[in-house]
């Protein structure tokens, strides 16, 4: 998906193997950009496996240094989707901690390794996801 501060701005669905780049967009977020067009989003749907180039980094904020995640893979997530205007796009890391993409720096480089099984029936569509929660920038 691509959040809602991304919907005026050029996008297509992530591909396996796509290599993809976070990006700071003119909207004032930040989401992967296509390696083909940077002015394009990409948008990765909930359950897409990603690896990372290097560790993940977190943009430092007011004056803060970056933070380092030490993980390399992630599963693309939406968390707070009941609130309509703020951040929904997040990594979820393999210690369970949930990360909103916006926070990450700039220039990180990552690959779709693997995208979402497609549900089956209307019942398999309708399953829950294990609860999501935000880490806090603070945290760890």
């Amino acid at each position: 998906m691509c959040d809602y501060s991304l919907l005026n701005v050029m996008s297509r669905p992530a591909k396996i193997g796509d290599k993809l780049t976070t990006h700071q967009f003119p909207a004032g977020t930040r989401g992967f950009r296509a390696p083909e067009n940077s002015a394009m989003a990409v948008c990765v749907r909930p359950g897409t496996e990603l690896g990372f180039a290097r560790e993940v980094t977190l943009a430092g904020a007011l004056g803060w240094r970056s933070r380092t995640i030490c993980h390399q893979t992630a599963i693309f997530r939406q968390i707070n989707k009941d609130l309509p205007h703020t951040h929904h796009d997040a990594l979820e890391f393999p210690d369970g901690h949930i990360v909103l993409l916006t926070h990450l720096d700039v220039g990180q480089e990552a690959t779709v390794l693997q995208l979402p099984a497609q549900p089956m029936t209307d019942a398999e569509a309708e399953q829950p996801v294990r609860a999501e929660y935000v880490a806090e920038l603070s945290e760890t």
